[in-house]
């Protein structure tokens, strides 16, 4: 698939959401949005939510609008150029030129945004369903970025040494994926107690003894992966070994009933059934399970109202998790079941059976002192 072709599919989608709600253009301005509708492109200098060009869809053109500080990259190295948008670039201090380009391109106002805006109606949420299923050209950007990733983490995680610091962990990981191509989105890190202690650790001075976890969101092209490894320095006891077993299966169950034109709202309760035949019942409480992924680290935590389908090629990620062990990569979910899209490249893999299916996930690299 060519990039003209991966365009052509956005607008269309666009489109249609126009006509649906009876408006004369969509107006796009979210980093996350910028990026599926330019193919990868870039419209910030800093990550946040909000960039600092915005991409003007109407029934029969497009346009892009920022300012003359940011226009040329747009046009040379965004592929706006190379997809046709006209580009209106205003004076930096110019701050009615944004507005004004707005009313002269679509006099009748009638425009719906991705963000809050006093012009017209706040369609992020619209927006962002369209984005859910990959182009033929997005499935193949999105498998690159999960083997990148996968070795990003995994190599940071095999480095690891008795008595660093997490932070000194996370520099490693952090210049890997930058030396990639990879922007860092998340990474987290805990040793040792801080490993049941938090969900989300962010990284420490506290120095490595025993366990590490490490894991993260990164991406690249505006996609975005996640996935979390364990490093033991000490044996894994059987305890640790059958509590990790565990986590895996309920992880594969939920993945295994994420089927195209199923409500996440009964995956969910897949996986919290899960949890109890294995006597955590408990443990669902303490953290959120994850959902989709694709332009953003999740494009919502799925919980037991989410009434969502399934779309085909659609990424998820679940991140079930018992107090001392977490589960966690990405997938891509197709019409015939799903395939991984981050995996272990460099660890130990042990295999997990769900009834008769066995998945091959990453275990814990033991490192023995």
């Amino acid at each position: 698939m060519t990039l003209h072709e991966e365009f052509a599919i956005k607008l269309k989608r666009l489109r249609t959401l126009m006509q649906t709600k009876n408006l004369d253009a969509l107006y796009l301005k979210r980093q996350d949005d910028f990026a599926w509708l330019s193919c990868g492109g870039r419209n910030y200098v800093g990550l946040s939510d909000m960039g600092n060009c915005g991409l003007l869809v109407t029934s029969d053109a497009h346009h892009a609008i920022t300012s003359t500080v940011e226009s040329q990259r747009m046009m040379d190295e965004e592929n706006l150029a190379e997809l046709g948008f006209a580009m209106h670039a205003g004076i930096w201090h110019n701050e009615a030129f944004e507005t004004a380009t707005l009313q002269d391109l679509v006099p009748s106002g009638r425009i719906g945004f991705d963000y809050a805006h006093k012009g017209g109606p706040n369609l992020a949420e619209d927006i962002k369903v369209l984005r859910f299923s990959l182009t033929e050209s997005e499935v193949e950007k999105f498998r690159m970025v999960g083997k990148l990733a996968s070795l990003v983490i995994e190599e940071a995680a095999s480095s690891i040494r008795v008595g660093e610091s997490e932070y000194a962990i996370l520099a490693r990981a952090a210049q890997k994926a930058r030396e990639l191509g990879l922007e860092v989105v998340s990474l987290m890190c805990a040793a040792d107690q801080r490993i049941s202690s938090y969900r989300h650790p962010l990284p420490t001075d506290t120095q490595v003894r025993e366990r590490v976890q490490i894991g993260g969101n990164l991406r690249k092209w505006g996609l975005t992966v996640c996935l979390t490894r364990y490093v033991n320095f000490v044996p894994v006891s059987a305890a640790l070994e059958q509590q990790m077993r565990a986590n895996q299966e309920i992880d594969c169950i939920l993945m295994q009933e994420t089927k195209v034109g199923r409500q996440l709202k009964d995956v969910l309760a897949c996986g919290k059934k899960a949890y109890e035949e294995r006597g955590y019942g408990y443990e669902i409480d303490n953290h959120h399970q994850g959902g989709p992924i694709g332009y953003a680290g999740r494009d919502y935590r799925v919980d037991f109202s989410n009434t969502h389908v399934v779309e085909v090629n659609q990424g998820f990620c679940w991140n079930p998790s018992i107090t001392g062990t977490k589960s966690e990569d990405t997938i891509l979910v197709t019409q015939s079941g799903f395939e991984f899209i981050t995996k272990p490249v460099l660890f130990p893999v042990c295999e997990i059976k769900v009834g008769d299916t066995s998945f091959p996930r990453a275990d814990i690299l033991q490192k023995l002192m």
